[in-house]
């Protein structure tokens, strides 16, 4: 089933007492995989901050943020963010959630495809690559389905919401790979 009804929105038009909206929403289902966003929005005043900072950081090209808006209620229901933006050697990393009433819709994949597209054809990066949980089941399939390689597995490189180091699967697309797949579609 794909949910159309969405549209994305970028942070500047972001108000911080919504995105904490989203985010209290969904912590009991972001609190394993997205704890420092959790730990950082976990109140209006943090999320406010969490806005700011990262505003700052779009201007300053050191991360690009994007959100999942429902077209009827306009309310945010997922978010994506570029980050980890390594210029010199030309890679990034993307982290995504999307509301738990919204999963399995195709929103997340349709903001992973777009933000591969701003990836490899604006910011003309060569790589792009997504670390999860190895309990993230639904993050790997997301990586898969868009062609990303599973490139290894980081030992205890991840602490969880409840404090447990896991283990990271690291999965990676290069430019190439992208455009081979493109052409293809």
């Amino acid at each position: 089933m794909i949910f159309t009804d969405w549209k994305t929105d970028r942070i500047e038009n972001i108000l911080p007492k919504e995105f904490y909206k989203l985010i209290d929403k969904n912590k009991n289902h972001i609190g394993k995989t997205f704890p420092v966003t959790l730990a950082n929005s976990d109140s209006p005043e943090k999320a406010e901050n969490f806005i700011s900072v990262n505003k700052d950081k779009e201007r300053n090209s050191e991360g690009y943020y994007f959100f999942a808006r429902e077209i009827k209620t306009n309310d945010l229901i997922g978010y994506l963010c570029v980050k980890t933006i390594d210029y010199r050697i030309s890679k990034c990393e993307l982290g995504y959630f999307i509301d738990e009433d919204f999963q399995g819709k195709g929103i997340t994949s349709k903001m992973v495809s777009n933000a591969l597209d701003f990836c490899f054809n604006e910011l003309k990066l060569n790589k792009v690559f997504i670390c999860t949980s190895e309990v993230n089941l639904a993050s790997q399939r997301i990586a898969l389905k868009h062609n990303f390689k599973k490139e290894g597995i980081l030992r205890d490189e991840f602490r969880n919401g409840d404090g447990t180091l896991q283990n990271t699967l690291y999965f990676g697309l290069l430019k190439s790979e992208y455009i081979k797949q493109e052409r293809q579609s």
